[in-house]
C-alpha cells in the first residue's frame, strides 16, 4: 500500500517514540525519528517530509522551529507542536515561531489522527495549489476540490459538530449566493469558502473547542481570533485567496458589532452575509454540547429579528424566499 505521507517526529524518549509510531503507523505513514533539534534539521534537509512533530519540551525547539520556517525547502511544511495543556505560554512562543497547529500532552488517539490527517492535507493541497497555478489543469482543479471536501469533513470531526454540518451549509450557501445573483465563476469560491470557514479553529486550543458548556471571556477572545488564522493561513496559497471571503469574515455584523475587524454594512463581502445567516440558521437547528436545538418556528422567528442586526435584510429576505 502507498504510504500516505511521511512524519518526521523530533522526540528524544524511547517511550514517546514508540507510542507515536504505534498510532501513526498503523493509519498507513512513513515514520522517520530524531532525537535532537540538530537531527531533526539534518533529516528534513535530506527528505523533505509531509509533516513535523516537535515536543515543545525538549530543548531547543522553538528555535528549531524557527529554523525550519527560514529555510526555503522547508518553510511550507506543517509543523505539529505537542504540548502540555496546561501550557498556554509555550503555544504563543511556537505560534510565533511558526508553528501551524498544537496537540496536547498526552496524546489523544483521535485528536491526534485527525490533526495529522489534517495538516498532511494541507501540506499536498498546497503542492497542488502550486501546481495548479503553473498550469491550470482541470484534474488538478478536480483533486483540489477533492481535497477541500474532505479536509472540512476533518475539521467538523474535530469541532464536534453535528455530522454533515459542513456539507449542508456549503449546499445551501451556494444555493443562497446563485438567488443573490453571483456568477458561477463566484460560485466556485464560494464554495470553497463555505468548506473552510471554521479552518481557522485548527488554532484554537483543544481544551476551548472541546468545552462541553459556555466559553467564559478569556476563552471567547482566543475564539475570536480564529478567522485572523484562517487569513494567515490561506492567504499564502494563490489558489484558495479569493475564498477568503467567508473564512475571514463571517462573523462579522450587518451593525459593525462583529468581529475581526467590525465591518459593516455592505462593506462586509457578499459571500460572508450570505454565509453567516445559513451558518446560524442551521447550528440553531442542531444539538451542541450548551444547549438543545431550537424548535423551526424558534429558528426562524430569530433570524427575522436579527435581519438588519446582524444579518444583511436583502438576504434575509432571498433566503426565506428559497425556503418556501
Amino acid at each position: 500500500m502507498k504510504p500516505k505521507g511521511t512524519i518526521l517526529a523530533v522526540n528524544d524518549e524511547p517511550l514517546g517514540r514508540e507510542r507515536i509510531q504505534i498510532l501513526l503507523m498503523q493509519q498507513g505513514y512513513d515514520m522517520v525519528f530524531a532525537g535532537s533539534g540538530v537531527e531533526a534539521l539534518a533529516k528534513a534537509a535530506e527528505g523533505v517530509p509531509d509533516l513535523i512533530l516537535l515536543d515543545v519540551k525538549m530543548p531547543g525547539m522553538i528555535g528549531v522551529c524557527r529554523q525550519l520556517r527560514a529555510d526555503p525547502l522547508l518553510t511550507s511544511v506543517p509543523v505539529v507542536m505537542l504540548t502540555d495543556a496546561d501550557d498556554p505560554h509555550a503555544r504563543l512562543l511556537g505560534f510565533e515561531a511558526g508553528a501551524d497547529d498544537f496537540c496536547s500532552k498526552p496524546l489523544d488517539v483521535v485528536t491526534l489522527r485527525a490533526r495529522v490527517r489534517t495538516m498532511v492535507r494541507l501540506n499536498r493541497f498546497q503542492q497542488l495549489a502550486e501546481e495548479q497555478t503553473a498550469t491550470v489543469d482541470p484534474e488538478v482543479t478536480v483533486a483540489l476540490d477533492a481535497v477541500l471536501e474532505s479536509w472540512g469533513q476533518a475539521l467538523e470531526l474535530r469541532d464536534l459538530e453535528s455530522p454533515g454540518h459542513v456539507q449542508r451549509v456549503t449546499d445551501m450557501t451556494v444555493q443562497l449566493a446563485h438567488a443573490m445573483g453571483m456568477s458561477d465563476a463566484e460560485l466556485v469560491h464560494v464554495k470553497r469558502g463555505a468548506l473552510l470557514h471554521d479552518i481557522g479553529k485548527m488554532g484554537v486550543p483543544d481544551r476551548i473547542i472541546l468545552k462541553l458548556g459556555p466559553l467564559d471571556d478569556e476563552e471567547w477572545e482566543t475564539m475570536r481570533k480564529h478567522p485572523v488564522y484562517a487569513y494567515e493561513m490561506l492567504s499564502s496559497i494563490s489558489y484558495l485567496e479569493p475564498a477568503l471571503d467567508i473564512p475571514y469574515s463571517h462573523h462579522e455584523w450587518w451593525d459593525g458589532s462583529g468581529y475581526p475587524r467590525g465591518l459593516k454594512g455592505e462593506s462586509i463581502p457578499l459571500a460572508a452575509r450570505i454565509f453567516a445567516v445559513i451558518d446560524v440558521w442551521d447550528a440553531l437547528h442542531s444539538d451542541r454540547s450548551y444547549r438543545r436545538a431550537w424548535a423551526k418556528e424558534q429558528v426562524d422567528d430569530y433570524i427575522h429579528e436579527e435581519a438588519g442586526k446582524h444579518f444583511d435584510p436583502d438576504v434575509v429576505q432571498v433566503f426565506f424566499g428559497l425556503l418556501t
